[in-house]
């Protein structure tokens, strides 16, 4: 098994729930962090050590408090890592299904699993971590179809909050509207008009309701 842990949520119960998860699985040597920049911190001075960490446990969102931090989310931190560990086996543990969001984790970063928080998730990431030790992978069932073909598609995340935002009933103005308010660019009515304009041809959409309906089948939103 995993020979030493390090786990980032800003949640004291979360951390406590996957340290008892750990700890049931016989990893003794488990180190809890809150802050990104905390995190990498000691997986380089780890690494100085002559002491590396085999295993990283992480949640995506961090809530921003009096501390000024140069990587503020899970993906930063992961970005920040890959560069120089490569091999770390990394475990997402998080809130989003957002399955172009798990798509490009596993696709840039080589996230080993990614487990949901939810009802199952205690049980699921203790299946996750028994199976990424032994050199396989691991996705929660609501965002397993991440890896389908289908949705290997160049599709950012603005386009994501584009389309949910017309799936909650806004029109193109509403729509700039809620972007300038929210400081998302590009927000003017023209190019959000040519960006769904292209997001229809993209899913080969007959309208505005043709294209959410697909997106919603496909997990996008």
């Amino acid at each position: 098994m995993f020979k030493k842990v390090l786990i980032v949520d800003d949640h004291d119960d979360i951390n406590t729930s996957v340290f008892n998860i750990l700890k049931a699985n016989d990893v003794s040597n488990i180190i809890n962090s809150q802050y990104c920049d905390d995190a990498f911190l000691k997986i380089k001075r780890a690494k100085y050590d002559n002491e590396p960490y085999d295993l990283l446990i992480t949640d995506l969102s961090f809530k921003k408090d009096h501390r000024n931090c140069d990587i503020t989310s899970g993906e930063d931190l992961i970005a920040a890592l890959r560069k120089d560990f490569p091999n770390l086996s990394i475990i997402i543990y998080s809130m989003k299904d957002q399955l172009q969001k798990v798509r490009l984790l596993v696709k840039n970063y080589k996230v080993n699993a990614y487990v949901c928080k939810d009802r199952n998730g205690s049980k699921e990431l203790a299946e996750a971590i028994k199976l990424v030790y032994n050199n396989e992978s691991f996705l929660s069932p609501q965002v397993a179809n991440a890896i389908n073909s289908k949705l290997d598609l160049e599709i950012t995340d603005y386009d994501i909050e584009l389309t949910k935002q017309l799936s909650l009933g806004l029109d193109q103005k509403g729509i700039s509207r809620y972007f300038i308010e929210n400081n998302i660019s590009p927000g003017s009515v023209s190019s959000i008009e040519k960006r769904l304009n292209n997001l229809r041809i993209k899913f080969k959409a007959d309208n505005a309701i043709h294209l959410v309906a697909k997106m919603k089948d496909l997990g996008l939103i």
